[in-house]
């Protein structure tokens, strides 16, 4: 787990190497165990390093093959390295380091961009080739690991994270109205190519883009389950047990790949379903001194502050050598000014402050974690999937929207200044494209298919990735193996849907995890001081959405603005987000860049 950088120029220039340094040092906190750079001729890369597999020299980056012609920097790790080495040394090929980089390296010498198929893991990479100035850019199939992008006719440049390219300058940092409108309608997500600023994109989860020397080049998404239950025919009538035992066999093999390091795993344990199973299935493996974590924060609004009772139950089971955490809210504040810092892109979830801390307090013992994220999304856990049982595939975008949706097109007038509002409903079009697309049997695989490959790359996955990284902690989420989702995707939807849904992962617990686990009520991270705007929280808020810069980016309504300042409580969205703290967040997120 790392940090990448680099330029491709266009134009005959040689590539700014004083660019691509600042852009690599921004990412200091992701790879805080070294860094590196190289540049030839029209295209530079730089790295910094979280020692992780092979903590030598040897799998320094960028790493160079002079004999391959082949410069590579590469985020992530690849968890079947180890057999793809003894397949790659099969035909020939010479390893002298131990590390999933120079795997990497020849698998693309060997298979060219197709050897993300044989990749199981996570990554972001870019590939630089001498002999044809070619250069290859590549994202997991779960866009786990992030890659930004910004292009001109001159250059291109891609990195980790947002504030990196904003570090090496000339990036338009204008509003993208579109995104803008994705943000007041998915709760904070902006989905697909864009983000909140016109001149960066992000690469595609999913997808390999070719860039030739003249700035040419193709793009290809290369993963796309389909999610129709004819997709495995190997699967194909399973009666209900014989799911249960499918699905619990896949997540053991996600577990077991996702241990692979040379340092410690840990669990970060919410004492949820899904981080427990973790625990339990990494106990099977008889993982000795397993280190767990668990937060907590003070209460407020008459809301719990912890979920302790049910971590401290899996880890007295399970025998884990376990961490409390609990947050003083005179932390609180602290902690949210750097979660924002933190993030490439806003994110409005009070996740990311309760993600941020336990991160900080984590990284003091381990370099890497196992996270439960992506269960409810593959699974079907949130309260939005059952409407969608019973409901014809021409309906589902509308059933979808009135669930998951922050407000309607038409609601956006009342908040948004006048010049900010788009004429078209571009949020309701990028769902009812996406659920419009061929295969998905019914109106739920539909949305449980826009769910997995879109809406949660750019929230629960970002977040993760963000606010761990920003400790050079490396999660890993075994609830997004490729091949846990592929066999998910073909499950039957009523035994998703079973038990107030994930009913098949919960039946797949019981023989290992405590009933009061399985089905206690859905949990979060319980941040109660940021779910509920007030004092300090209130105070900075309020001094984000009046000052100078809000003033003059003029992107809300100030009539609305003040009503909401008046009473913070009075505007929620359909997902109970608070509205005032999606506004500020925004504007927090923007002045603390510079933007």
């Amino acid at each position: 787990m790392c940090g990448l950088s680099g330029e491709l120029r266009f134009d005959g220039a040689e590539a700014d190497m004083g660019d691509v340094g600042r852009m690599t040092e921004v990412m200091h906190e992701r790879g805080p165990d070294g860094s590196g750079l190289w540049s030839r001729g029209p295209v530079a890369l730089g790295h910094r390093r979280l020692k992780i597999i092979d903590l030598s020299e040897k799998a320094a980056q960028p790493m160079v093959d002079g004999e391959l012609g082949l410069a590579v920097v590469f985020n992530g790790c690849l968890y079947n390295y180890g057999e793809l080495r003894e397949e790659l040394r099969g035909a020939g090929y010479r390893f002298y380091s131990t590390s999933d980089t120079e795997v990497l390296m020849k698998a693309f010498h060997r298979w060219g961009p197709e050897c993300v198929d044989h990749f199981k893991g996570m990554f972001a990479f870019a590939v630089s080739e001498r002999d044809t100035g070619r250069l290859t850019l590549g994202r997991d199939r779960l866009g786990i690991k992030p890659m930004y992008l910004s292009e001109n006719a001159r250059r291109l440049r891609f990195a980790s994270s947002l504030p990196a390219l904003l570090a090496a300058g000339e990036v338009d940092t204008s509003i993208d109205p579109v995104a803008l409108h994705h943000y007041m309608t998915f709760h904070a997500l902006v989905p697909g190519e864009r983000t909140i600023l016109n001149g960066v994109r992000k690469l595609p989860p999913a997808t390999v883009r070719v860039i030739e020397a003249d700035g040419g080049g193709t793009e290809h998404r290369y993963w796309d389950p389909p999610h129709t239950r004819g997709a495995l025919p190997e699967h194909a009538g399973l009666s209900g047990e014989e799911w249960r035992e499918a699905i619990l066999g896949a997540l053991r093999t996600a577990v077991r790949r996702r241990m692979v390091a040379d340092v410690p795993v840990g669990v970060l344990l919410s004492g949820g379903l899904d981080s427990s199973l973790i625990v339990a299935l990494l106990a099977e493996e008889r993982q000795e001194g397993l280190a767990t974590f668990s937060i907590g924060f003070e209460p407020a609004g008459g809301e719990q502050g912890d979920e302790f009772v049910y971590s401290d139950l899996i880890a007295q089971r399970f025998g884990t050598d376990h961490h409390r955490i609990r947050i003083p809210d005179t932390r609180l504040l602290d902690g949210l000014t750097d979660a924002v810092r933190a993030m490439s892109e806003p994110m409005v979830s009070h996740d990311c402050v309760a993600f941020y801390l336990l991160s900080q307090e984590v990284a003091e013992h381990v370099k890497v974690v196992q996270s439960g994220q992506g269960a409810d999304e593959v699974f079907a856990g949130y309260s939005w999937f059952p409407p969608l049982a019973e409901v014809a595939r021409e309906q589902a975008a509308d059933v979808y929207a009135r669930a998951f949706f922050d407000r309607p097109h038409e609601g956006l007038a009342a908040i948004l200044s006048p010049d900010r509002l788009l004429d078209h409903d571009a949020s309701g079009d990028f769902v009812r494209a996406h659920l419009a697309r061929p295969g998905a049997d019914t109106a739920l695989d539909a949305v449980l298919r826009l769910e997995t490959t879109a809406m949660l790359v750019d929230d629960p996955v970002k977040r993760v990735d963000n606010m761990t990284m920003a400790h050079g902690l490396e999660a890993r989420t075994p609830f997004l193996d490729h091949e846990l989702v592929e066999l998910a995707a073909a499950c039957p939807a009523e035994l998703k849907l079973a038990h107030g849904g994930k009913g098949v992962l919960k039946d797949a617990a019981r023989p290992l995890l405590p009933a009061q686990v399985i089905d206690r009520p859905k949990g979060y991270f319980p941040v109660p001081a940021i779910r509920h705007v007030e004092g300090a929280l209130l105070d900075l808020v309020r001094d984000a959405l009046t000052g100078r810069a809000a003033r003059e980016r003029g992107l809300f309504r100030r009539d609305y603005v003040d009503r909401l300042l008046a009473d913070p409580e009075q505007d929620r969205a359909t997902t109970g987000v608070n509205t005032l703290w999606q506004l500020g967040l925004l504007e927090l997120w923007l002045q603390a860049h510079d933007v």
